[in-house]
């Protein structure tokens, strides 16, 4: 028997009811980066895009990569990674309407994003609690649990957002995850000159929710506190106001 393995792009979660269906019949996936795709496209010199050739480069690829198959997810995971997915949705709304608010001038249009700015907050707060409540019952994650919760600065959106999107970490070593979440910085070397390194890629949700959490660990963990210079945490702090 010849093993089979899907290889997809990721589309912004187009391809989670594909990956089910697959997980359901036991053959085994890998959602790969639509733009690493792109480029290898273009090294190989097909620069046209078409759904037929996307499928043959996707091939080709998988072919020359090998990538990861997925782990396969119970119902308990999937359920908690589209509430997490539907949490950053919400934030989302929420960041949308907190910028019309301001830039809206008229009392009655003001009232109405107001309205929908609360409608929204009590929505994220039930998606919270339903959150926490799946970090309780979750037994076959606990050890990670228990480790990430006696970290001070991590609470339970940090905890979903790692256990949902970041199934991974303690997989992996620390170079390894730091690059899959896109917090390791990237050589840019050529002969002699070494140029500077800047972070990029990986997953961004993971990496705002992480970037949150240092803020809190910052001003209340003294372990990490003291390992980062007083210039640095402002620099860190000051920069949330730019997320």
């Amino acid at each position: 028997k010849r093993n089979v393995m899907v290889v997809m792009e990721g589309t912004g979660g187009y391809e989670y009811l594909l990956l089910k269906h697959l997980a359901a019949h036991k053959l085994e996936a890998a959602v790969i980066n639509p733009r690493r795709v792109r480029d290898f496209a273009k090294g190989i010199g097909l620069d046209a895009k078409t759904d037929p050739i996307d499928a043959k480069v996707i091939s080709k690829y998988a072919e020359v990569v090998v990538p990861q198959p997925m782990a396969t997810k119970s119902d308990h995971e999937l359920k908690h990674g589209a509430l997490v997915a539907r949490r950053n949705q919400l934030l989302e709304l929420v960041n949308q309407e907190n910028n019309r608010l301001k830039q809206s001038w008229d009392d009655d249009a003001k009232q109405s994003i107001r309205d929908v700015l609360e409608m929204l907050k009590k929505q994220l707060k039930n998606i919270d609690s339903q959150l926490a409540k799946m970090i309780q019952a979750d037994t076959e994650n606990q050890r990670a649990i228990e480790v990430l919760q006696s970290v001070m600065g991590v609470g339970p959106v940090m905890i979903s957002t790692v256990l949902a999107e970041l199934p991974e970490l303690g997989k992996l070593n620390r170079g390894e995850i730091a690059k899959l979440v896109g917090v390791a910085p990237i050589n840019r070397d050529s002969g002699k000159k070494s140029g500077k390194r800047f972070i990029g890629g990986g997953r961004g949700q993971v990496r705002r929710v992480l970037y949150m959490a240092t803020i809190v660990a910052i001003r209340h963990n003294p372990a990490i506190k003291a390992a980062i210079p007083g210039r640095t945490q402002n620099a860190v702090i000051y920069g949330v106001a730019d997320c």
